[in-house]
């Protein structure tokens, strides 16, 4: 079983509907002293500390008010070369009003060049959102936001059901930077699934759609791990990563394996050449 699933299974029942109804939370609240979050800090983390990340270290982007709560922007920032002696391994992604609070895990290897990550995301009431990263030594750092939004997790899918079963688990990346050099260069992995949630209704048949949802990224670069990523129906429908890698001289496939809740897999490999497009 992968790590989030676990997790997720260890939270009790009452955080879970915590989480769902916390449209309380105002921009004033401390952070701390979410219920939410502290149980999923003690399920993540235990007892270990988490200090306030400094601004060179990590950053997270985030409206203060969701112009669409199905499809809020996210993206975590850092500031440590991902093959540095001291490098950040992993990226943690909590939204503390969510049904399931713990939106996505996100590690990285030397290979990455840089342990960012940008996504979109469901907001479903408005919440602290958490980035935390986890350093090579262990320690742990955090920043919040808070986001105005409400909805995102039940609201309808955007598709026609019939054409996002036809398109299913199709991918597609995009690759921007000179593939020639050594530095991080970005890329972009779009996956063509539904992601629902199971908390959406369809207003036809007056019937909750069932879940099914991206669980498992796994994306690797001329054979060499990049970016893994356990995430959940946090993610918005037809999941879309942004992520870096480091070139190895222009060539080399770029390879992502998804796995959603269904345990359906699906594989996807796009062969490099100079700044594709």
């Amino acid at each position: 079983m992968d790590t989030l699933r676990r997790l997720l299974l260890a939270l009790p029942a009452a955080l879970l509907a915590a989480a769902a109804s916390a449209a309380t939370l105002q921009p004033d609240d401390d952070p701390a002293a979410s219920p939410v979050w502290q149980k999923v800090r003690a399920s993540l983390f235990e007892n270990r500390p988490i200090q306030p990340a400094a601004p060179e270290l990590l950053k997270l982007e985030a409206p203060a008010r969701a112009v669409d709560a199905a499809v809020v922007p996210i993206a975590i920032r850092t500031r440590v070369p991902a093959g540095s002696s001291w490098h950040i391994s992993k990226l943690f992604l909590i939204i503390d009003a969510n049904p399931s609070p713990i939106s996505g895990i996100f590690s990285f290897t030397p290979d990455s060049g840089r342990a960012d990550i940008e996504t979109r995301v469901r907001v479903d009431a408005y919440s602290h959102v958490r980035a935390i990263a986890e350093t090579s030594d262990g320690k742990l750092h955090m920043v919040t936001r808070f986001v105005k939004a409400s909805g995102g997790c039940s609201a309808p899918a955007g598709a026609d059901a019939a054409a996002a079963q036809a398109s299913l688990g199709q991918m597609r990346f995009r690759v921007e930077g000179d593939l020639k050099g050594k530095e991080p260069v970005l890329a972009q992995l779009a996956i063509e699934h539904p992601n629902h949630s199971g908390l959406a209704m369809d207003q036809a048949t007056r019937q909750y759609t069932p879940a099914h949802y991206v669980r498992k990224i796994d994306v690797s670069y001329a054979g060499r791990p990049v970016l893994s990523a356990d995430v959940d129906f946090s993610m918005s429908e037809n999941p879309n990563f942004r992520f870096y890698f480091v070139p190895q001289g222009g060539g080399g496939e770029l390879r992502a394996t998804v796995v959603d809740s269904k345990d359906l897999r699906f594989v996807a490999a796009q062969a490099l050449r100079d700044n594709p497009r």
